[in-house]
């Protein structure tokens, strides 16, 4: 009875290698196809519709605006999950009325991506997401 109590407490637990800033996933996934390109894919509320673009052509595989994105994201802030070098990507989200490419990134984990967090202020904070297929009309 202790284990099966203990293994349902560590199970509600916040992961604790994910800033206190970071909200938890709020969406279901389909690495399958997001990987894709799957154009029905549904996006949370709280992304831009800049990020919604970015999204689409990360799940292409490009081609992308910036020469830094899909370029390795080193998790330096240590906000995310640890993972190897090289498991994390990051990719511009464009910010309109900035001259520059602005604080607004995604950052994706695995190869193809199987998680997505969204910075809207340059790494300081991060929101877990995960893309779902949209439901399919018949």
């Amino acid at each position: 009875m202790f284990l099966l109590g203990l293994g349902l407490w560590s199970g509600l637990r916040a992961p604790s290698a994910i800033s206190p800033g970071t909200q938890v996933p709020s969406a279901s996934t389909s690495p399958v196809s997001a990987a894709r390109g799957d154009p029905t894919a549904h996006y949370p509320a709280f992304l831009p519709p800049e990020a919604h673009d970015v999204l689409q052509r990360i799940a292409r595989g490009g081609p992308f605006e910036y020469r830094q994105d899909g370029g390795v994201f080193h998790n330096r802030e240590r906000r995310l999950p640890s993972q190897p070098r090289g498991y994390y990507r990051e990719y511009t989200v464009e910010t309109p009325g900035a001259h520059d490419r602005g604080p607004r990134r995604l950052v994706t984990g695995g190869d193809p991506p199987i998680e997505y967090w969204d910075t809207d202020d340059h790494y300081r904070s991060f929101r877990g997401f995960k893309v779902r297929p949209a439901q399919v009309r018949q």
